[in-house]
C-alpha cells in the first residue's frame, strides 16, 4: 500500500496548548527563544496578537528517522498549561478538563435563547471533543421542524476561565458569520440554558474524512484525492479571506454529509478559531500536534498555518503516512521544525510530478514561500479539476500595499521580474484576476475600486493608505508579484537573472550609497556602507544582482536591526 514504513492511521486524543508566558522552541541551539528564527527581509511587517486558544492531537503511523532529535520542545508542560487556561485536568480521564476552581466573576450569560428544549428534543450523542460532546436531535418547531439537527452541547461547568468563556462565544460568533459556503457545516441557532450553551447545526451523516480514508485502505488515488482538496481549500480560501484562521485542521475535523461516495465534504470545529487582520501575527501555540506548522510553535504566524495543515492531509491522503512523527509530543514537535517529509519511498515514484510539488509548496517551512489557499486551487495538479472557482487571494491586497509604499527603485525591479514571470504569475492567479478586475475599467483601477473588489473583506479601513492611487495592468502584475513564493520555485535563479538583464536596460542606474539608503527608507543608525557595500557595483556605480534581489524583499531599517 505505500505506507511509508508506517502502521494503520489510529486516533487518540492527547491536547496541546501553550500559555503566551510560556517559552517558544529555538530549533537550532535546543533553548526556549521569542525570536523567529526564518527571518529574512520582507516587504510585509511582522505584528503580534494575543490570541486565546488550545486544541487536541491525534496519532500517526511510524516514521523512521535517520537522525537524533534535539533535548525537549514545548510539549514538555502541556497539561499543565491546559490546566491555567480550562481549570484542572486530571489525569486518566476524560478530555474535557474538569473545572473545580472557585469561579469568582465570571459572566456565563450568553444573551443566547434559552428555548433550546422547547425547539429541540435531544437523541443519541454522536461524538465527542475536548470542550464538549455533541448529539443528533429533532427540531419539534419553526422553519427546521421535523428536521434531523447536529446539536454541539458545551458545559458551563466547563467554563472556568474567562478564555474558555471567550472561546465559546467566539465559535458562535464564527459560524454565524461564516455559514453559507457548501463546504462548511451550516448554522442554524445557539441556546443556553443554566447548565449549557447549545449550538444548533447541519447533522453530517457520512462520517469523518479520517474513517474513509481507513476504509481505502489508509490512502486515496489522485483522482479522489484532488476531489478531497479542492473541498478543503475552497472552503479554507472563503475563511481567510474573512479573516479567519482555523487552527486545527485535520481529517476529523472534516465530515461528509452523507455516506454516497462523491459526498459534500463539511469544514467542522471553530472552537480554536480566530480572526486576524491582514498585517498581524497570530503568537500561541495551537493546534493538534501532527498538523501544526514550524511557524506555530516560533509564536509568529498566520493563515498561512493552515495551508501547512492542508499540505499534511494531503500527505496523507496520497501516500497513507503522516509526513512527521515521534512517540512524543515533544518528538512530533522536533520532527516539525527540523525533519524533512519523505517523497522517496513508495507510492511517491509513482505518482506525478503535480502532485509532489503540490504538497511540497504546502509543506514549506517557511510560510512565506507557502502557496495560499487560492493559490493552491490554481495550482497545475488542480488547475484542469471541474467546477474549480478561484476565490479572490488576501496576499494580493498586501502585496499591493506593500508595492505602492515602495521606493521607484523597488518598482522598476518589480516591474523587471514581471515582464519576465508568466507563468509564475499564472501560478498566483495574478494574471487572471488582473484581467477580469482591469477590462472594464478601461485597464486602470484605482485604490478605492480595489478597495470595491474586497468589500467583503473584514478590516478593509486599512486600505485607507491606498487612496487617490491608480495601478495599470502592468503595475498591477507587478505589485502582486509574490518574491518570497517565486523563490520556492526550481526556476527562481534562471527567473531573477533574466529580469535582472531587463532591469539593467530600462531600470538600472548609477546610484550613490547615501541615495541607495534613502531610497529604501533606512534610518541614520543603520551603517549603510558596510551593509550596502555589496549592493552596488564598484565598476559603474549600479545595482549588483545582489542588490536587486535584495531590493526585491523591500528591505527596510527594521530588517536590518532584526537581521
Amino acid at each position: 500500500m505505500g505506507l511509508c514504513h508506517g502502521k494503520p492511521i489510529e486516533k487518540s486524543e492527547n491536547p496541546i496548548v501553550l500559555s503566551e508566558n510560556e517559552p517558544a522552541f529555538n530549533s537550532q541551539t535546543g533553548k526556549s527563544s521569542s525570536k523567529f528564527p526564518f527571518y529574512s527581509p520582507s516587504p510585509l511587517p511582522s505584528l503580534f496578537k494575543n490570541s486565546p486558544a488550545n486544541s487536541s492531537v491525534s496519532s500517526t503511523p511510524l516514521r523512521i528517522f535517520k537522525r537524533p532529535f534535539p533535548p525537549p520542545s514545548p510539549a514538555k508542560h502541556i497539561r499543565a498549561l491546559l490546566a491555567r487556561r480550562h481549570g484542572s485536568v486530571k489525569p486518566n480521564e476524560a478530555s474535557i478538563p474538569e473545572g473545580s476552581e472557585i469561579e469568582l466573576g465570571l459572566d456565563k450569560n450568553f444573551g443566547f435563547s434559552k428555548q433550546f428544549l422547547t425547539h429541540y428534543e435531544m437523541e443519541e450523542e454522536v461524538g465527542r471533543g475536548h470542550f464538549g460532546y455533541t448529539c443528533s436531535a429533532k427540531a419539534k418547531k419553526g422553519s427546521l421542524k421535523g428536521q434531523d439537527v447536529a446539536v454541539k452541547v458545551i458545559p458551563k461547568s466547563k467554563m472556568t476561565t474567562a478564555i474558555a468563556i471567550e472561546d465559546a462565544r467566539r465559535e458562535v460568533k464564527m459560524l454565524r458569520a461564516l455559514t453559507g459556503h457548501r463546504n462548511l457545516v451550516q448554522f442554524y441557532d445557539a441556546y443556553e440554558d443554566d447548565s449549557n450553551v447549545y449550538i444548533v447545526m447541519e447533522l453530517c451523516t457520512g462520517g469523518e474524512l479520517l474513517d474513509r480514508i481507513l476504509s481505502r485502505g489508509g490512502k486515496y488515488s489522485e483522482v479522489d484525492a484532488k476531489e478531497v482538496m479542492v473541498q478543503i481549500l475552497s472552503v479554507v480560501s472563503y475563511c481567510h479571506l474573512q479573516g479567519v484562521v482555523h487552527r486545527d485542521l485535520k481529517p476529523e475535523n472534516f465530515l461528509f454529509t452523507s455516506k454516497d461516495e462523491h459526498s459534500p465534504l463539511k469544514a467542522i470545529d471553530f472552537g480554536l478559531s480566530d480572526y486576524v487582520k491582514p498585517d498581524e501575527r497570530l503568537n500561541d501555540i495551537v493546534g493538534s500536534a501532527y498538523y501544526v506548522a514550524p511557524e506555530v510553535l516560533h509564536r509568529s504566524y498566520g493563515p498561512e498555518a493552515d495551508m501547512w495543515s492542508i499540505g499534511v492531509i494531503a500527505y496523507i491522503l496520497l501516500c497513507g503516512s503522516r509526513p512527521f512523527w515521534a512517540r512524543s509530543e515533544s518528538g512530533i514537535f522536533r520532527a516539525v521544525l527540523k525533519a524533512e517529509p519523505s517523497f522517496d519511498e513508495a507510492p511517491w515514484p509513482s505518482l506525478s510530478s503535480e502532485a509532489v510539488d503540490f504538497v511540497k509548496r504546502l509543506l514549506n517551512k517557511d510560510y512565506r514561500k507557502r502557496l495560499t489557499a487560492s493559490q493552491a486551487l490554481s495550482h497545475p495538479w488542480l488547475a484542469n479539476y471541474h467546477d474549480v472557482k478561484i476565490p479572490l487571494d488576501m496576499i494580493i491586497y498586501k502585496l499591493v500595499k506593500a508595492y505602492i509604499c515602495s521606493s521607484s527603485l523597488r518598482k522598476a525591479a518589480l516591474g523587471a521580474v514581471a515582464k519576465n514571470s508568466t507563468e509564475a504569475m499564472k501560478d498566483s492567479r495574478v494574471l487572471d484576476y488582473a484581467h477580469m478586475v482591469m477590462v472594464s475599467r478601461a485597464n486602470f483601477l484605482s485604490s478605492l475600486e480595489f478597495k470595491d473588489e474586497i468589500n467583503g473583506i473584514l478590516y478593509i479601513s486599512q486600505m485607507s493608505t491606498l487612496q487617490y492611487r491608480k495601478l495599470d495592468f502592468e503595475e498591477f502584475c507587478a505589485a502582486a508579484i509574490s518574491v518570497h513564493q517565486m523563490e520556492g520555485m526550481e526556476s527562481w535563479e534562471q527567473h531573477a537573472r533574466i529580469a535582472y538583464e531587463l532591469f539593467e536596460k530600462d531600470g538600472n542606474r548609477p546610484i550613490m550609497i547615501e541615495e541607495l539608503a534613502s531610497e529604501l527608507g533606512l534610518s541614520p543608525s543603520v551603517p549603510v556602507h558596510v551593509v550596502l557595500q555589496d549592493w552596488i557595483r564598484q565598476a559603474d556605480g549600479k545595482l549588483s544582482f545582489l542588490g536587486f534581489v535584495r531590493l526585491l524583499h523591500g528591505v527596510s531599517s527594521r530588517s536590518f536591526q532584526k537581521a
